[in-house]
């Protein structure tokens, strides 16, 4: 055997051996993704003029599409595109509603809703096979800033509690409640009834909605190509 031939086995041993190193260094990493996308079923119910104070009242159908674009594993900033049914009236209110003609008034409205909200997870979130020490299950809050469309278009401040648990490498499934505080009182169809001037976010609309939803990873952050999913 001539020297040539060992160099040449002692090369190919070095990266057969540097090859089943890396391959298990990586299996133990974990692979982080950019992107999730899903949809969202849930109720909704509002908090207004006809509905002072009384949570999950004349509940609505609530649905749509979110995105989450991953910072790290314990911040995101989440994309949502909803619609929530909400609906009430004068009858049976707990609170005397003035009215022009002195009838009674129902509404069911459709808000359609477009917002991005922050997310800040307790602990960071993942399966849990890194050295980060991330967790299949991790509860977080949320904070945002979102439009609003029913009879006209405003601006809400949606604020919220959540938790999502990863069922698979690539997917999750999660429990979503927001509190969107609008900036209009006209979501109901009754502007103003008592003729009281309004604060920021005082005499204004509120509505809630409650969402399970199930989301997909896409666009790994540790391979070559980001655009592979």
């Amino acid at each position: 055997m001539t020297r040539t031939t060992q160099s040449k086995r002692l090369m190919t041993s070095l990266c057969m051996a540097m090859t089943s190193l890396l391959g298990s260094y990586a299996d133990a990493q974990e692979l982080e993704y950019k992107y999730e996308i899903g949809g969202m079923l849930g109720t909704s119910f509002y908090l207004g003029d006809t509905n002072t104070n009384s949570l999950y009242k004349n509940n609505g159908l609530a649905g749509g599409a979110m995105m989450r674009y991953n910072i790290n594993p314990r911040m995101s900033l989440k994309f949502n595109l909803t619609a929530n049914k909400i609906s009430g009236g004068t009858e049976g209110a707990s609170t005397y509603i003035p009215t022009s003609d002195g009838e009674k008034i129902d509404f069911n409205n459709v808000v359609y809703d477009l917002g991005c909200q922050y997310e800040i997870s307790f602990w960071g979130y993942g399966m849990g096979k890194g050295y980060k020490g991330t967790r299949r299950l991790a509860p977080y809050i949320h904070l945002g800033l979102g439009f609003s469309c029913a009879d006209n278009v405003a601006m809400n401040i949606p604020v919220g509690i959540g938790v999502k648990y990863k069922v698979a490498e690539r997917v999750n499934i999660g429990l979503d409640w927001a509190m969107h505080f609008s900036l209009t009182d006209k979501l109901d169809g009754i502007e103003d009834p008592y003729a009281i001037k309004s604060g920021f976010l005082k005499n204004k609309d509120t509505y809630c909605a409650t969402m399970f939803y199930v989301s997909y990873d896409i666009c790994p952050k540790l391979r070559k190509c980001n655009n592979d999913i």
